[in-house]
């Protein structure tokens, strides 16, 4: 039997065994030997009573003595283990309580100013490389605002088809259900086909330059994007090995194909149109202009179909042409931009050309593009020299909007408004008139006089909207982690090491604290951890409709009512979702048995089953700290440095960060006890197994 498997308790306990049994053998080998000497019988009771009673206080002091020992020596030799492991390898800060091992002579001063050294040696370290680490945080938060803000959906996957970044474009073009998320399977997201082909297209190719144009539709909503696919190099990351990630960069092209399908219906439907009546009038003009034609009425008749046929032709041509003038904003990449910024623009510009104009402008959305729009009505105010009073006015009108550009003194001519958008625009570009800025939007632009001798230019944009309260801003981060790139996968979870594996920690509220009473969950949150951190953008937190009353007690605890719930989804749609979050993880929690018990009573109804390896972090505390310990989540995080705002206290999300928060400080704690896999862990909680059952059976 090794020995050195069993904790320090247990082995002290066996020690004084071993010690009782020895005395109680040497007593019974004494009281045996004077029996044989004296050789009388009639004493035999009197031995036996004797050796009863001394057994018993052999027993008795052996007892007393490993009690002390067990209470002032084994027991604060273990806590004082755990806290320094724990002081050690999760940089903890604080000084060790020494209390508890005030028998144990130096050893806790001696561990105190040890512990007390590595903070300071830490401490020190830390600033020693402090200067570097702030510059490399200011570059890299450079980095992400700049690609935060690319205008492309940006993906980076390991050679496996594992997210390893994604900027804040790529999680609306995904648009599914559940955001993305590290070290999730792209093809959750798009299709495999054409994303698998392209990668071993670039594979086969070699060419470390090379890319990959392809189309793909997104799983949620059948969205078409256009990708383009390049491998990593090596020089790009020197964790690769024979087969190299590779970047996905995405738009969306759904639109741009919905215009091209008007454009080609349009067409095609130009020329079906116009072929018919251009035959017959080709027809009908050879006939009319042939000297051996017919002559008389016949020859009317002639004439009277070459004009039905030429006035249909000039009606589907100009049918087609208000068609394609309709279409010709949509086929144009117009952004929405606010009247006022439209009119604060134009103020500008003109003011630095040395002109004044007022901008009176509606609390509108317009759909334009506002440089060439900028430039056109400055271009405009512009030739109005030696009038008074000019102005800028944007009002709504009807679905659109009507900009006006007004004036006191003489007003402008047709011919001379023509010239004007003859001329090329200050915009950098000599082919850009105000008339293909006018075309651009499908729109037009006449003058009108006013009374009071004042005019006006009037310019409409078909579309427009009310500004309401401003939109949600695009989402700006960035979330990665490029060491997924070189992470390696083991088949068996068990040979898996615990810094590999996906964790997603997660913490309940229910009605009650009985299931199978009829108690029901009114909140889950969940958190995940990938590549030993927590990515803060990856976040599960929902109230759940119980279907019953949620008893006072209840929510005098974790702060949920009735009124709450109301309108929150039930377990079966909530159930769902989680379960995809959770896919492929280990899932994490503290008293876990007690959560897990709620979900998996909902597995039918829900239609899927919970069956991911289970970590305890209650069981975890017990290895680190032993089992004299008290493991609450109060507790532990007060072993551990961790602070739980007090509003955040009993609550779903802030219970789960927390529990994350210690469950990230324990994992080193637990690799230098030599547990490096999530076996050997499993392993080792079972041997706890009176504080709470384990789920991985």
């Amino acid at each position: 039997m090794d020995l050195t498997r069993l904790s320090l308790r247990i082995r002290v306990f066996l020690f004084f065994a071993a010690l009782a049994a020895g005395n109680i053998a040497a007593l019974v080998a004494g009281l045996f030997y004077g029996y044989e000497r004296l050789g009388d019988p009639s004493v035999l009771n009197a031995f036996i009573i004797g050796g009863t009673v001394a057994g018993f206080v052999i027993l008795g002091l052996i007892a007393g003595v490993w009690f002390l020992f067990d209470e002032n020596v084994s027991k604060p030799i273990e806590r004082l283990a755990g806290v320094m492991r724990a002081r050690t390898h999760a940089e903890i800060e604080g000084e060790l309580d020494q209390q508890a091992a005030r028998y144990l002579g130096d050893l806790a001063p001696a561990a105190a100013a040890v512990t007390q050294h590595l903070a300071e040696t830490r401490s020190a370290l830390t600033e020693a490389v402090q200067r570097e680490t702030s510059r490399l945080a200011a570059e890299k938060e450079r980095l992400e605002a700049l690609l935060s803000d690319v205008p492309v959906g940006v993906l980076l996957c390991s050679a496996d088809h594992q997210l390893v970044f994604y900027n804040g474009q790529a999680v609306d073009l995904l648009g599914s259900s559940h955001a993305p998320g590290l070290d999730r399977r792209v093809f959750d997201y798009l299709h495999q086909q054409p994303i698998a082909h392209a990668y071993q297209r670039l594979m086969e190719i070699e060419d470390p330059d090379a890319a990959s144009d392809l189309l793909c539709a997104t799983k949620a909503d059948g969205k078409v994007l256009a990708a383009r696919m390049r491998l990593l190099s090596e020089g790009e990351d020197h964790h690769l090995a024979k087969r190299p990630g590779y970047v996905l960069t995405l738009r969306d092209v759904s639109g741009d194909m919905r215009a091209h399908a008007q454009r080609e219906q349009l067409m095609d439907e130009l020329f079906d149109r116009i072929r018919r009546p251009a035959a017959a009038l080709q027809s009908l003009t050879g006939v009319l202009t042939d000297d051996n034609g017919p002559t008389g009425p016949e020859r009317d008749r002639v004439r009277v179909a070459a004009r039905s046929e030429a006035r249909h032709l000039a009606e589907a041509i100009h049918t087609l042409f208000e068609r394609h003038e309709q279409n010709r904003a949509d086929w144009w990449p117009l952004a929405m931009i606010r009247a006022s910024d439209l009119g604060d623009a134009v103020r500008a510009r003109v003011a630095a050309e040395g002109g004044e104009i007022l901008s009176v402008t509606a609390a509108l959305m317009l759909r334009c593009e506002g440089f060439e729009m900028v430039a056109l009505l400055a271009k405009l105010v512009g030739h109005l020299t030696g009038r008074k009073d000019i102005r800028l006015e944007i009002t709504e009108d009807g679905a659109g909007a009507l900009i006006a550009i007004e004036w006191v003194g003489a007003p402008v001519g047709v011919s001379e408004l023509e010239r004007w958008l003859e001329e090329p625009l200050d915009t950098g570009m000599p082919d850009v008139t105000g008339r293909r800025v006018l075309t651009s939007h499908a729109s037009e632009l006449w003058p009108e006089p006013l009374p009071d001798g004042r005019g006006r230019l009037c310019l409409p944009l078909r579309e427009a909207r009310l500004v309401t309260s401003r939109p949600a801003p695009v989402p700006r981060a960035v979330v990665y982690d490029f060491d997924l790139l070189a992470k390696a996968r083991e088949a068996e979870i068990v040979d898996s090491k615990l810094e590999d594996l996906t964790y997603v920690v997660f913490d309940t509220e229910t009605t009650g604290l009985l299931p199978t009473e009829g108690d029901e969950i009114v909140q889950i949150a969940a958190v995940r951890i990938v590549n030993g951190r927590r990515v803060e953008t990856e976040i599960f937190d929902t109230l759940v409709n119980p279907g019953r009353k949620i008893p006072p007690a209840s929510t005098a605890v974790h702060g949920i009512s009735d009124a709450m719930v109301e309108g929150a989804p039930d377990i079966v749609e909530v159930g769902r979702r989680f379960h995809k979050f959770v896919e492929g993880a280990v899932l994490v929690a503290h008293n876990a048995p007690f959560d897990m018990e709620f979900l998996r009573r909902k597995e039918l109804l829900i239609g899927e089953n919970f069956d991911n390896p289970t970590l305890d972090t209650v069981l975890l505390s017990a290895v680190v700290f032993g089992q004299s310990e008290t493991h609450s989540l109060d507790a532990l995080t007060h072993r551990l440095g961790i602070t739980i705002p007090e509003e955040a206290r009993h609550t779903a999300i802030g219970d789960t960060v927390a529990t994350a928060d210690a469950f990230l400080k324990l994992l080193p704690a637990l690799r230098a006890r030599g547990l490096t896999t999530f076996g050997e862990v499993v392993a080792e909680v079972r041997k706890h197994g009176r504080l709470i059952r384990d789920l991985n059976d």
